[in-house]
C-alpha cells in the first residue's frame, strides 16, 4: 500500500473527475491505516468552510470542509496526484477542527 499523508490530493476509484484532500493527521493514518478526506471542487466559492487551495503540481479547487468522509485505502483504490503546501493544510485543518469546537 502506498503511504498517504495529510495534505495529499488524491483520486478515489469510482469518482471519475473528483479529487479529495486528506485531512487526517499523519499519526492517525499510521495508527489506523485509514484517513479522512474532504472533496475538492473546481467550481465552488470560498467561504468559512470552503477553502481555496492549489497543489504544488497545479491541481486547484475549493476544499469543502463540512463534507468529510473516512476512507480505507485498502478497500478503495486511491492514488496521490498532488499535495498541498503546509499553509493550505493549516487552513483546511483549522476549518475542519472549527466544526467540532464547543460553544
Amino acid at each position: 500500500m502506498s503511504e498517504f499523508n495529510q495534505g495529499d490530493i488524491i483520486k478515489i476509484t469510482g469518482f471519475k473527475r473528483q479529487l479529495f484532500v486528506i485531512v487526517s493527521k499523519n499519526a492517525f493514518i499510521k495508527a489506523t491505516g485509514i484517513f479522512h478526506v474532504c472533496p475538492m471542487l473546481s467550481n465552488n466559492h470560498a467561504g468559512p468552510l470552503h477553502i481555496p487551495v492549489c497543489g504544488k503540481k497545479g491541481e486547484s479547487g475549493t476544499v469543502i470542509c463540512e463534507q468529510f468522509k473516512a476512507i480505507d485505502p485498502r478497500a478503495r483504490g486511491c492514488n496521490r496526484v498532488d499535495f498541498l503546501a503546509y499553509e493550505d493544510i493549516m487552513n483546511v485543518s483549522d476549518a475542519v477542527q472549527g466544526i467540532f469546537e464547543y460553544d
